[in-house]
């Protein structure tokens, strides 16, 4: 019985969601947002969340330590979503009925890939889910998109702190950034276009990292 009305709820409030979104056209404001969070111990960052509202205004939190005996640190920091992906993003989540039900596939055979939530959430509804791996397709995507802006916006954090307190270690940290945007495992690379153009500027940086950078800006586009 329990079960039945918390279908029943689960069901009305997915309806009165999609009601709303239909008479609004689609149209949402500053305060519909959508986060993924991964908790991933042994990895780095072993926390991450990113929220993007449907303005496209978005911020990237990670819990890290800067070395490797040092105390955890809390890092964010603020970008604008691009269109396109914001717009891939509301439409998967919509998709995914707005995460109201439940999206992990349940087998328990597959490898532990960091425990992830994505969660909804506007005026009225706020909807919420955690999974280890989805066998939805809307899900899997916003998956691969989400570890994409993460893992862009975790090489502006570490180029950021390289340039300011080792530049020695840029060549190699802007060689795998390359190698990993022009295999497509990045997105939003104009989220980190600041830090890239500092080293672009700065005439105490060796020439071929500088070119590095210029080119990773010019990827962007």
């Amino acid at each position: 019985m329990r079960g039945a009305v918390a279908l029943a709820s689960t069901v009305a409030g997915m309806c009165g969601l999609l009601m709303a979104q239909a008479a609004t056209g689609g149209n949402t404001s500053s305060n519909t947002v959508v986060t993924f969070t991964l908790d991933f111990p042994g990895s780095t960052p072993p926390h991450y969340s990113i929220t993007v509202a449907a303005d496209g205004n978005a911020s990237y939190e990670c819990t890290v330590k800067i070395e490797d005996n040092a105390d955890e640190q809390t890092y964010k920091t603020e970008f604008e979503m691009s269109p396109a992906n914001r717009e891939r993003i509301f439409n998967w989540a919509r998709q995914a009925q707005y995460f109201a039900g439940k999206i992990d596939s349940g087998k328990r055979n597959l490898a532990f890939t960091g425990a992830k939530v994505l969660s909804y959430q506007d005026g009225q509804h706020s909807f919420q889910a955690r999974y280890n791996y989805s066998s939805l397709e809307a899900v899997q995507q916003l998956t691969t998109l989400f570890q994409n802006v993460a893992g862009t916006l975790d090489y502006g954090r570490r180029l950021a702190y390289y340039h300011h307190y080792q530049k020695l270690a840029l060549d190699d940290e802007l060689k795998r950034m390359e190698a990993e945007a022009k295999n497509n495992q990045l997105s939003e690379i104009q989220s980190v276009a600041p830090v890239l153009q500092q080293i672009v500027e700065d005439n105490s940086v060796i020439n071929v990292v500088r070119a590095r950078a210029k080119e990773l800006i010019e990827m962007k586009k």
